[in-house]
């Protein structure tokens, strides 16, 4: 089950429920407490130093536990209650360069400007420009809304407790957050209500794609047609035949622009690559279409983006549309339980709305919602930092896996290519929600893998290590 993502009233809730069921707070604290221990460790090596700030509130109290529980560190706690007296103890604290910062200030309960004097402490630690550690919350980062309150703790890390906190996943708190982890299980009960988003972990994939039956053939595996690449953009249909081959759908036929076509086809074997002027064709056991990596308006001709409007219109098969094919698309309503995606960037999905991508990435879940609304309730990855997966009327999922170095060309037209060679098959595409979380969490997470080994992976890396990592 994916974990809730979550307001702070209902925080709340889940936290008043656990106390009346017996549970006592002060062993929900040392739990955490372990949890925030086991990420000082990761993030840091033997004898390294480590400090940590501990505030007033339960925040504190788990991050003194944090320092209890953290083994094989050198470890400074410094309590601070009233920051103007703990200004220079922080001075000298880093001086001493400690490798990790532990910020337990503030949690989740914060919800108005701090005094003079706390604004001054954390832009002191801001300064610093150590490596920070947030407990549950960047102290000074509204929880429900994702800004600052007038002044926020820049963290590296951000790990959150029990439940992922409503405004980490807002874009406005990516700057202060840094990458967000969750410790879910800190001693509360299962959470008892039902949450409109829900954070994507590797335990959701554990025992995901289903074994492959042993008589098995490639006509049992499905068959991706790709309507890809055109002058001067013939990468994105090389890289989008890549990824689906990662998937491992049967069968892949790629079709390109005449231009494009000798490029494309002296690059890939197992793909049956062919030209097409001013139509389209099916291969007869077609069961997905792939249309947009690297085609240019000027180079489609009228008739062949009509053909696709009617695929998208008509078509029995499960059909992705990417980058420009998103601009060829009707609205209005698909076949009835027909498998449906788009795959639009920020910046593409604002001018779908004839929006802005600043109104887009403001609320991200709502223009997900409309998107697929006015797209006859597709499915929808909404791209970007947390990328977000879903439809109109069902709980839509944020991605927990993938990192900066994703944002290099080519990284959109792999992942589409991966999430339709995961449609094509028949087996997957009857849950196509879960194929789609799965293949938007393995793309981030290959690249998570890779940059453990490198930190100059490219996209071609990435197209041999996606569909590789084990949930």
């Amino acid at each position: 089950m994916a974990i809730p993502v979550i307001s702070v009233a209902q925080m709340r809730e889940w936290e008043k429920a656990t106390w009346a069921d017996g549970v006592r707070e002060d062993d929900v604290m040392r739990r955490a407490g372990e949890a925030v221990a086991r990420a000082v460790e990761r993030l840091t090596r033997p004898n390294d130093l480590v400090l940590f700030l501990a505030g007033k509130g339960h925040n504190g109290d788990d991050t003194v536990y944090a320092h209890e529980f953290t083994t094989l560190r050198q470890r400074e706690l410094l309590r601070v209650i009233e920051p103007e007296k703990s200004i220079h103890e922080l001075d000298a604290a880093l001086r001493r360069g400690p490798a990790l910062v532990v910020d337990g200030l503030f949690g989740i309960g914060l919800n108005r400007a701090m005094a003079g004097s706390w604004m001054d402490f954390i832009e002191r630690l801001n300064a610093s420009r150590r490596p920070v550690l947030a407990v549950d919350v960047p102290s000074g980062l509204s929880a429900d809304s994702g800004l600052p309150l007038d002044l926020a703790v820049r963290a590296t890390v951000t790990l959150t407790l029990g439940a992922v906190k409503r405004g980490l996943i807002q874009s406005s708190a990516a700057a202060f957050t840094g990458r967000v982890e969750v410790a879910a299980d800190i001693g509360l009960l299962p959470y008892p209500f039902t949450t409109e988003v829900g954070w994507l972990t590797p335990e959701d994939f554990r025992d995901y794609p289903p074994p492959r039956p042993v008589a098995g053939h490639k006509g049992t595996f499905g068959h991706l047609a790709i309507v890809a690449g055109s002058l001067g953009y013939h990468g994105a249909a090389v890289l989008t035949a890549r990824g689906a081959q990662r998937a491992q759908p049967g069968l892949i036929t790629l079709g390109t622009t005449r231009e494009a076509y000798a490029p494309v086809a002296g690059q890939l074997q197992s793909v049956m690559v062919h030209p097409w002027t001013n139509e389209l064709a099916l291969p007869k056991n077609c069961t997905a279409i792939v249309a947009g990596p690297g085609l240019t308006g000027s180079d489609v001709p009228e008739s062949v983006q009509r053909q696709l409007r009617r695929f998208w219109q008509n078509a029995s098969q499960a059909m992705l549309a990417d980058a420009t094919a998103l601009e060829w698309l009707p609205e209005g309503p698909v076949p009835e339980d027909s498998v449906r995606v788009i795959t639009p960037h920020p910046g593409e999905a604002a001018r779908l709305l004839g929006s802005s991508t600043a109104n887009v990435q403001e609320d991200r879940v709502q223009a997900l919602r409309e998107l697929s609304r006015r797209f006859g309730n597709c499915h929808v990855v909404l791209k970007g930092h947390q990328t977000l997966i879903g439809r109109a009327k069902e709980e839509l999922s944020v991605n927990s896996s993938g990192n900066p170095f994703l944002g290099q060309g080519g990284s959109g037209d792999l992942l589409a290519g991966y999430l339709g060679g995961l449609l094509a098959q028949p087996e997957l595409q009857r849950d196509a929600g879960r194929a789609l979380r799965f293949g938007v969490w393995q793309h981030g997470a290959a690249a998570d893998a890779l940059l453990a080994s490198r930190l100059n992976f490219t996209i071609e890396d990435l197209a041999g290590c996606i569909g590789g990592v084990r949930a």
